[in-house]
């Protein structure tokens, strides 16, 4: 019970860990944040920046306003210190991955940074979304469940947004003028390498077939001697048998010399769908860890081949690691692992996108993070970095009470369980909304609320109409 009644305190403690992160050189309005990290974590609904100061504040919400899309304090601040106190945990020192992914949300219009026609991956579609970069942690033994943190993340900017027809919407919602035009892969070789530079302990990146089909982005990462577990899609072309790559010699009198490389020996590539038909190819039943059905246990191969990217001097050996699943359905992962690592270690590897997936989940279904409404992106920056802060409260939350808390074997035996599971989001947030109840206001109270709310929005229509008419006086001169 006395684990349940130290949330409070834990949670203002938590803050305090990052209050300087939310102060400028002018002011100090870090109680902001307080109260939207209580907003995130023990509100279910209407998480905008007027709901979450109107819930926990009884304000009307321009002060949070103003901090969450006007103050200048870094995001990226926030990020260093959760990666600060990763570095700090020596439990978290080994076995540990990064993982990039990106999440995309519905916008109605694209008024909203970065808002365009683009592919959604959570519906499978294109439609006008805004789509998020993410840079995501886990350690899958610092106990008999795994950790999972948002340790970076960025704003996909689509090209379209740099043409001149968005020059107004780019200086209206704030963009930096020293932003360009950086692809997806661009971005998350970017945050790799900011973790890097940070000493945040890492044994390799996963990621999945958007990046890992982008040769040059796997080519980055062996650069930086950083080891990588990228899905690819079934149609990508390997080698068995190392190819020859050159630029043929002329071999008749006339026409121009032959310029551009090519594969010169008789090496032939193949699908790697293809690759696990092959007779030398040899499949095992391989047990990865336990999870919430159970256990993870799925057929793997592993065998050596080589990839080659149009405009490289040379092919590059790779494992490639095939998987399929209980279900039938069947993955591809290139990795650059030293050639005498374990198929156990490899298939391990293959297997870490999942832990992303569980972490976008967390922060859209129980942390709000899909909730964002504003348009700035300084607000998405600042909204993105508090909802990573909430998100590493949970995991350090868990990762405690799973040390303090003795875990009883005769339960798990008359469960019939290997281990008994660990706290959830969810449960994390049913305990903090208990200890830390959200204030109600008197019915006067909530009277003034309502109208202070009409006179703001009435405010907000009076301006649009003004801005409106001084725009026709300067359309009809």
């Amino acid at each position: 019970m006395e684990h349940i009644e130290a949330l409070p305190n834990q949670l203002r403690q938590h803050w305090e860990r990052f209050w300087d992160c939310f102060t400028t050189r002018t002011r100090d309005t870090s109680e902001n944040a307080y109260q939207y990290l209580r907003g995130l974590l023990t509100m279910d609904k209407d998480r905008t920046y007027a709901g979450i100061a109107r819930t926990t504040e009884g304000k009307d919400g321009q002060s949070m306003q103003h901090f969450m899309s006007n103050s200048p304090w870094s995001a990226q601040n926030v990020y260093q210190r959760i990666q600060e106190d990763i570095r700090a945990m020596p439990q978290l020192a080994h076995d540990s991955l990064l993982i990039l992914d990106e999440s995309a949300d519905e916008k109605a219009d694209i008024h909203s940074s970065g808002a365009a026609r683009q592919y959604n991956g959570r519906f499978g579609k294109v439609d006008t979304c805004q789509v998020s970069v993410v840079l995501g942690y886990t350690n899958w033994r610092s106990g008999p469940w795994s950790t999972w943190a948002m340790v970076d993340s960025e704003l996909f900017l689509p090209q379209e947004w740099f043409t001149p027809d968005f020059a107004r919407e780019r200086q209206k919602l704030g963009i930096p003028k020293e932003c360009r035009f950086v692809t997806k892969p661009e971005l998350g070789l970017s945050m790799i390498r900011r973790a890097k530079a940070q000493g945040l302990p890492f044994e390799a990146v996963a990621c999945d077939d958007l990046y890992g089909r982008n040769g040059h982005f796997r080519a980055a990462l062996d650069c930086e001697n950083v080891v990588y577990f990228a899905d690819v899609p079934a149609h990508t072309r390997v080698f068995l048998q190392s190819p020859h790559i050159g630029v043929p010699e002329k071999t008749a009198e006339t026409g121009r010399p032959k310029s551009k490389p090519r594969v010169l020996n008789d090496a032939k590539s193949q699908r790697v769908d293809q690759v696990g038909g092959e007779p030398d190819t040899v499949w095992q039943q391989l047990f990865i860890r336990h999870n919430e059905r159970g256990v993870l246990e799925d057929e793997f191969a592993a065998r050596q081949v080589w990839t080659w990217t149009q405009g490289e001097a040379e092919a590059r050996p790779e494992w490639l690691i095939l998987r399929i699943e209980c279900n039938g359905d069947r993955t591809y992962t290139l990795s650059n692992a030293p050639i005498d690592t374990p198929i156990e270690r490899l298939a391990e590897g293959s297997c870490g996108r999942y832990f992303v997936e569980r972490l976008i989940q967390d922060a859209k279904d129980e942390n709000g993070w899909d909730e964002f409404q504003a348009q700035k992106y300084l607000g998405w920056e600042h909204h993105t970095a508090l909802t990573a802060c909430a998100l590493w409260f949970i995991a350090q939350t868990k990762l405690a009470w799973a040390e303090e808390t003795a875990r009883d074997p005769e339960l798990a035996h008359q469960l019939e369980v290997e281990a008994l599971p660990a706290l959830s989001t969810a449960n994390v947030r049913e305990m903090l909304k208990v200890v830390l109840p959200l204030p109600q206001l008197s019915p006067e109270e909530a009277r003034e609320q309502v109208i202070k709310h009409l006179v703001n929005r009435s405010r907000s229509t009076a301006s649009r109409l003004r801005r409106r008419r001084r725009k026709n006086v300067k359309v009809q001169t």
